[in-house]
């Protein structure tokens, strides 16, 4: 079934029509009667081997972040039943999709080690002598 047109995952990668794939089904929850006749249940598949939008570093990065999601055959279901129209589920799946994969393809920033600055080391130390002079000068008694 047709999935609506291409998907704009983030400013580089925009998923072209095809490579996504949507199904129907009956939803269940409140909607009388119109929940026994029609289908407003949204399947949105999007299949990480076949498609045509990703490069092979991108294909790692979503297989190792969404590994818990992705199905054996290599594709990443999201199930949209929250509306009572079939549209607006769609529209729903379409976009948390998106977010799902622009937030498993956020490259994360390198951390680098950094130092203390020697006056923070200084004033660090000066602290831990102060305070060691108070204890020292409590003393107690010989009691």
């Amino acid at each position: 079934m047709g999935a609506g047109g291409p998907l704009r995952v983030n400013d580089r990668l925009v998923l072209p029509a095809d490579d996504l794939r949507a199904e129907f089904a009956r939803s269940g929850g409140p909607g009388g009667q119109n929940v026994n006749k029609v289908e407003t249940k949204v399947v949105l598949r999007f299949s990480i081997p076949r498609s045509r939008a990703l490069d092979e570093s991108q294909r790692e990065r979503l297989r190792g972040r969404l590994a818990s999601r992705i199905t054996v055959s290599g594709e990443i279901l999201v199930r949209a039943d929250r509306f009572r129209d079939r549209a607006r589920n769609l529209e729903d799946a379409r976009t948390r999709l998106a977010d799902l994969l622009a937030a498993a393809l956020v490259i994360p920033k390198v951390r680098r080690a950094s130092r203390p600055s020697r006056g923070s080391v200084a004033r660090r130390l000066d602290a831990k002598r102060r305070r060691s002079i108070t204890k020292r000068e409590r003393g107690g008694g010989d009691e």
